[in-house]
């Protein structure tokens, strides 16, 4: 079995191997920069070690692996387009490094390339592989989209929400398990307990973040604090504040919320009040801690040596963890 930081290397010495060196410059230059600002390529690690898990062979998989982390930063730069994002990882965003023009571009050819490495798979697996894909990619703009309509709507329900960030987040964490175990030859009933655990793992992570974002360390997070708030998603932690209040505090606060013209220090201010009195930080650690045992519950389902298991436990553990 391979440690994660053993897949990680292939990766990145995979993606170090792919020509986006290549004209007109400023077509290629961001998908370098993009891909250049590393992370964690949490999805591309944990398709392989599905893959592993299965005994199956990491080098065949790599294209699904690298498809997916491609097609994962194309999301990311349009997503900051639309989300007026100046950080990613740390460090500028493509359109505001260039331009939205540029970012939108070099998007639109990611979202090719990522095409490009699933067609080097096997002949047999090309089909269900690009039927898995294409469902997800789907998944992953309808949840874009619905996360845009609830800007500016006031009656978001927190069931509406955790179905927009199971499309926008989790299930391409899910289908990143689900085609690994499909190149490995894994039982059907396996791949969907894989995906499932996917799902939930993904929907803990992307709550996780609605929390950094408000309660983390800018330092840590690599993205400035408060920005879903300033830029008036309708996050879990939003949604429970709205649940908790009533009558003219939950108008008012609706009211502060989609207000664009009070300065983004006062807004933060007044909001975080309403995220206090409501202990919205305890009441997300709560359907953070129901997602996990719902994950947990898949994962030991998948009939699979428990010391092959070993690895993705671990690693998916070690995210979990992250600090505040």
């Amino acid at each position: 079995m391979h440690t994660a930081e053993d897949l990680l290397q292939s990766v990145n010495e995979a993606l170090d191997r792919e020509n986006f060196h290549r004209e007109p410059r400023e077509l290629y230059e961001p998908i370098t920069y993009i891909i250049s600002l590393g992370g964690k390529r949490i999805r591309p690690v944990m398709l392989l070690m599905a893959v592993d898990m299965y005994g199956g062979d990491l080098q065949l998989a790599m294209p699904a692996a690298l498809g997916i982390e491609i097609f994962h930063n194309f999301s990311l730069v349009h997503d900051d387009i639309m989300d007026r994002a100046p950080l990613r990882r740390g460090k500028p965003t493509v359109h505001e490094k260039w331009n939205a023009n540029t970012a939108i571009l070099s998007g639109d050819t990611m979202l090719v390339k990522a095409y490009e490495q699933f067609l080097k798979l096997p002949e047999p697996l090309i089909k269900q592989v690009l039927t898995v894909f294409n469902h997800t990619a789907t998944g992953v703009c309808e949840g874009q989209q619905l996360d845009m309509n609830f800007e500016e709507r006031v009656d978001v329900s927190i069931t509406e929400y955790l179905e927009m960030i199971r499309l926008k987040t989790a299930v391409l964490i899910g289908a990143a398990l689900k085609l690994g175990s499909i190149a490995a030859g894994a039982p059907e009933e396996d791949q969907q307990q894989l995906f499932d655990f996917g799902i939930h793992t993904g929907l803990l992570f992307q709550l996780r973040d609605d929390l950094l974002d408000t309660y983390g360390d800018a330092a840590v997070f690599g993205k400035k604090l408060y920005g879903d708030i300033i830029a008036n998603k309708k996050t879990f932690l939003f949604l429970k504040a709205m649940e908790f209040t009533s009558g003219k505090e939950r108008r008012k606060l609706a009211e502060l919320y989609a207000n664009p013209s009070i300065a983004p220090e006062i807004k933060v201010k007044k909001v975080m009040d309403y995220f206090d009195d409501a202990d919205v930080k305890k009441q997300t650690e709560y359907k953070i801690q129901e997602h996990y045992e719902l994950a947990r519950e898949a994962f030991m389902a998948l009939k699979v040596a428990e010391e092959n298991k070993k690895p993705l436990k671990n690693y998916t553990q070690q995210l979990m963890e992250r600090n505040f």
